[in-house]
């Protein structure tokens, strides 16, 4: 059996966060590794803890979700990050995505469905609340700037990662395929979306895909 998916759970009201927390412990595939009241916190806690995966409250007081969202991605946090909100506006999830976002899920959805969304976005899968596919779809089509750029610019370690990122696979899977380790993965992911010009694991997999990988 493979290790736990590593998920940090940023969100600024206690009862949901806590929650959010008891109910990710109760899934052998997941665990819950910490939590942090506002973005602030959020963002150096990610910095420090490397999870596999980030549950991120949108709408939070002073530092909201999207400000969060891009720290993170400017920090170098290559983290799969899942927003999670009340708002199903078209904006609001696109916006989200442009950011960086791997995945916008709505907080009404059932703990069941919570979980195994969360299990789906930990081994890279871009996850969205049904109603919100075709909005995500279309902000992920209208994604600027990648035309212009050379795939020739990575080199072919790069490429074989981008390829499997494109495939859906996580780090811990391309560690294993390849035979290196973890935190070789990780930097080799993080300088791929530097080259890419792009923000989160789901622009490189679209991008690759786009690109016949």
């Amino acid at each position: 059996m493979s290790d736990p998916a590593q998920i940090l759970v940023i969100d600024d009201h206690p009862l949901l966060r806590k929650g959010v927390l008891q109910l990710i412990d109760m899934d052998d595939e997941l665990c819950a590794v910490g939590e942090a009241s506002n973005g602030a916190d959020g963002v150096e806690l990610a910095k420090t803890l490397d999870p596999d995966l980030i549950l991120l409250d949108l709408n939070m007081r002073g530092m909201d979700g999207i400000a969060t969202l891009k720290a993170l991605r400017e920090e170098g946090v290559v983290s799969r990050i899942v927003i999670y909100s009340v708002s199903d506006n078209d904006e609001d999830v696109v916006e989200a995505m442009k950011a960086g976002a791997d995945g916008y899920l709505l907080k009404d959805m059932e703990p069941e469905d919570l979980l195994e969304r969360l299990k789906q976005a930990a081994i890279g899968k871009m996850v969205v609340s049904e109603n919100l596919t075709e909005v995500l779809a279309s902000a992920l089509r209208s994604k600027p700037k990648t035309d212009a750029i050379d795939l020739n610019n990575l080199t072919g370690r790069e490429k074989q990662i981008l390829k499997l990122i494109a495939s859906g696979l996580s780090n811990k899977m391309i560690a294993k395929k390849l035979d290196i380790a973890e935190g070789t993965v990780k930097v080799h992911v993080k300088r791929v979306l530097k080259k890419l010009q792009l923000r989160s694991r789901v622009e490189a997999a679209v991008w690759g895909i786009q690109q016949g990988l």
